[in-house]
C-alpha cells in the first residue's frame, strides 16, 4: 500500500506553513485561505483550516534505510527530538525490522522518521528534506480498531500487517510501503504521553494499482 495523500485539520495555517516550509523544507504544492498542501516525497500532506482547537495527529515519513543517524543530526539542529529513554532517541522496532526517531511540529502533531530495512532503499545523497521519500504511516483513531481494520480489508483488499500488532486497542493494516496504525481514543502515541484523539482525516492511498480515498471521523465516513 502507498499513502498518496493525507489531509488533516489544523487551527492555524500560518504556523503550519512556517514549520513545514522552514523546518522540514517541504515545497508548497498549493495554498489558499482554507488549506495548504506540501510535497512530502512521493506523497502530499495537506492541512485544512478547522475551528476546532489544536487538533493533533501522528504520522511517519519514510527515509532511506541508511540515513537514520544523518536524519537525526539534520533534524535535531532544527527542532527537539523526543526521547525514547533518558539516553536514547532512536526507537528500535526489532519485530518490524525498522528504527525511528520522533519529534513534534509546532502544533503538537507527533512526527516520525522511519527506516524500514526490508525496503533496501539505500541512498548515497546527503540527508536533507529530499531524503523524505513518502508518508509511511498515518494514525487513525476509532472506537473499534479491529472492526475498522476489517472494513478496510474487506472494502479495499488490504491486509493486516504481517508483523503485527493485531489487538483490540491497536492494529496495523498495510505493508512496509504504507501503514494505517489504528488506535482507540486516549491510547498514548508512542513514545509520548500524548493521547490519541478522534479527528477528521482524509486519506488517499493506492493498493494493487487502484487509488482509493477514505474519510475518518468526518463527513462521508466509512
Amino acid at each position: 500500500m502507498y499513502i498518496l495523500e493525507a489531509a488533516i485539520q489544523t487551527d492555524e495555517l500560518s504556523e503550519i506553513e512556517i514549520f513545514y516550509s522552514n523546518v522540514l523544507g517541504f515545497t508548497i504544492k498549493s495554498k489558499d485561505p482554507k488549506s495548504i498542501s506540501f510535497l512530502a516525497g512521493q506523497s502530499i500532506l495537506t492541512f485544512i483550516k478547522s475551528e476546532r482547537a489544536a487538533p493533533k495527529y501522528h504520522f511517519a515519513f519514510n527515509i532511506p534505510c541508511n540515513k537514520l543517524h544523518e536524519a537525526m543530526d539534520w533534524i535535531s539542529k532544527k527542532t527537539a527530538l523526543i526521547r525514547i529513554t533518558e539516553n536514547e532517541f532512536i526507537a528500535d522496532f526489532d519485530n518490524w525490522n525498522a528504527k525511528s526517531i520522533y519529534f513534534y511540529d509546532n502544533k503538537g502533531n507527533i512526527l516520525e522518521f522511519i527506516v524500514r530495512f526490508d525496503l533496501n532503499n539505500l541512498s548515497d545523497k546527503p540527508c536533507d528534506s529530499d531524503s523524505i521519500l513518502s508518508l509511511n504511516e498515518i494514525g487513525i483513531v476509532t472506537d473499534q480498531p479491529l472492526a475498522f481494520a476489517g472494513s478496510l480489508i474487506h472494502n479495499y483488499g488490504l491486509e493486516y500487517f504481517w508483523r503485527g500488532p493485531k489487538r483490540e486497542d491497536f492494529v496495523a493494516v498495510g505493508d512496509d510501503h504504507g501503514l494505517f496504525v489504528i488506535a482507540i481514543p486516549g491510547r498514548n502515541w508512542y513514545p509520548t504521553e500524548s493521547p490519541s484523539e478522534k479527528q477528521e482525516l482524509k486519506i488517499t492511498f493506492m493498493t494493487n494499482g487502484v487509488t482509493n480515498q477514505i474519510t475518518v471521523n468526518g463527513p462521508g465516513n466509512m
